[in-house]
């Protein structure tokens, strides 16, 4: 995947994010690391983005843990169990011929190894139950939905009568909860949309729609459709670059509501 670097002076959270998870090409790795050892302000980004990360990954573990009974009891009566099975053997060799004590030791090898597999296929059908649950983020994954846009002038967009979202296909909806893994989600739980608008130049493109919660998160659906009108009426009166706020929205829609709103929560919930 070729990066292309921020236009500004420092590097944009989806670059950051490729970087933390490898996802870069030498070339471009190379460029992002000479970057971060010239600016202090990307580098405190990145340590930021990576705690995030370790924080929401020891959550999910802290959950899936809680849901996992404790391993303790089972444990000593395994051990319980091999010391009894040991004990026998040794017994066994003052009665018995040498070929059954290695008998009775491969059945206790071969319940071992039958538990295991149990245990294994527990948990991946807990992992597989978990990955159909909701878990659409409130902002879209950059390798699935990096964003795409059209050709169009601030004069052409403004000369639209219209600013309203286009509909967006029931097939091409399926082909998104899918990209995402939401198979068996709830649709009304989530709204299909575009991560640019095509109010602000965003095109019909799959690259440019993700599931967004309609209501589950405080930076649902309503609040983001709350920032493309603002950012729609600045571009359209001359106070804002379209090119800027297409890449800040695409970047992080949540951190661009917070700068041209210039509050940390949305404007209706601190309205209640």
């Amino acid at each position: 995947m070729k990066l292309m670097l921020s236009e500004e002076s420092h590097l944009s959270d989806q670059e950051l994010l490729l970087a933390v998870d490898g996802e870069l090409t030498p070339r471009d790795a190379e460029r992002v690391e000479s970057h971060l050892a010239a600016c202090w302000a990307c580098r405190v980004r990145k340590q930021e983005i990576e705690t995030a990360i370790g924080e929401f990954v020891r959550f999910q573990r802290q959950s899936f843990d809680s849901r996992i009974p404790p391993s303790d009891g089972p444990r000593a009566l395994l051990k319980a169990q091999l010391a009894q099975g040991a004990e026998a053997e040794r017994a066994s060799r003052l009665r018995w011929p040498r070929s059954v004590s290695w008998r009775f030791g491969w059945a206790v090898l071969a319940a071992i190894l039958a538990a295991a597999t149990v245990t294994s296929l527990v948990f991946r059908n807990y992992l597989e139950q978990q990955s159909t649950r909701s878990v659409a983020v409130t902002v879209p994954n950059p390798s699935l939905t990096p964003g795409a846009t059209v050709l169009l002038s601030q004069r052409e967009l403004c000369s639209e009568t219209s600013a309203n979202n286009k509909a967006v296909p029931v097939a091409l909806q399926r082909r998104v909860f899918d990209e995402y893994g939401l198979h068996a989600a709830e649709p009304r739980a989530y709204e299909v949309d575009y991560l640019i608008t095509p109010a602000l130049g965003g095109a019909d493109d799959i690259h440019n729609l993700w599931p967004e919660s309609s209501s589950a998160t405080v930076w649902n659906a309503q609040v983001k459709d709350a920032l493309e009108a603002h950012l729609r009426n600045l571009v359209c009166a001359g106070d804002l670059d379209l090119a800027t706020a297409q890449r800040e929205i695409a970047t992080n829609w949540i951190e661009a509501y917070k700068k041209y709103f210039h509050t940390d929560r949305p404007v209706a919930e601190l309205r209640n």
